[in-house]
């Protein structure tokens, strides 16, 4: 999944922006609340991480622009302030989370992808396809109780893919989603990851599990088929 991070503070956006690349996410970065606007206005993110205190334009008025504007991306409010009464007001204003200043970078990275599993209206950790079980939290995949070994690349194929299950996804939007702006793009990265994928995860005498839609994209076939 792809995540924004919006903070001024060079070591703290570093170390939360590497937390969250370990974990499997791309991430990029706005140093202030006037780029944190113009990138989150490009529909691109799963999830978004706000600072309040920001230059150019405050987290707040970020958020609410955000809505207003009816981009509905999750939102992860960082905050240092402290007092029910300013908290309640930033979940009013659009907010779906906080975690105050200073915190644990694992507390985040719990936060973001239980988030980013609620917006794709997933609750569990756990995602089922077929008899494929993925292990969103261990980034683990398993068909019949043996475990499958991908690459990072693959498994977040796989794990968007899976959280998509009704939906064709574009090349495009795989690309948008897996990667952050400083790669550079070319859509046979991804034919040759899915590839390895259907290779791995494929049952001899029993289709793909997942679809090539010709000119279109990419789709996890249905429970009935599989």
């Amino acid at each position: 999944m792809r995540v924004l991070v919006v903070e001024d503070e060079p070591r703290l956006a570093e170390n939360i922006a590497t937390a969250l690349r370990e974990a499997g996410f791309a991430v990029d970065h706005a140093a202030d609340g006037l780029d944190g606007s113009y990138c989150a206005e490009q529909g691109l993110y799963d999830l978004i991480i706000l600072d309040l205190m920001l230059p150019g334009r405050d987290g707040k008025t970020v958020l609410q622009h955000m809505r207003r504007t009816n981009i509905k991306t999750p939102v992860l409010i960082l905050t240092a302030r402290e007092g029910k009464d300013s908290l309640i007001e930033l979940l009013n204003a659009g907010a779906d989370d906080y975690i105050g200043k200073p915190f644990d970078l694992r507390e985040l990275i719990a936060r973001a992808k239980a988030l980013i599993r609620r917006s794709k209206g997933t609750a569990s950790p756990n995602l089922q396809v077929g008899d494929i079980s993925i292990d969103t939290v261990q980034q683990k995949v398993t068909r019949a109780d043996e475990t499958i070994d991908l690459s990072p690349t693959e498994y977040r194929i796989l794990e968007y893919l899976a959280h998509h299950t009704k939906s064709i996804v574009p090349k495009k939007v795989l690309l948008e989603h897996l990667y952050d702006f400083e790669w550079e793009h070319t859509d046979n990265v991804i034919e040759v990851h899915i590839f390895n994928l259907r290779r791995k995860l494929t049952v001899p005498g029993r289709e793909s599990i997942i679809e090539t839609v010709r000119h279109r994209g990419y789709r996890i076939r249905s429970k009935e088929s599989l």
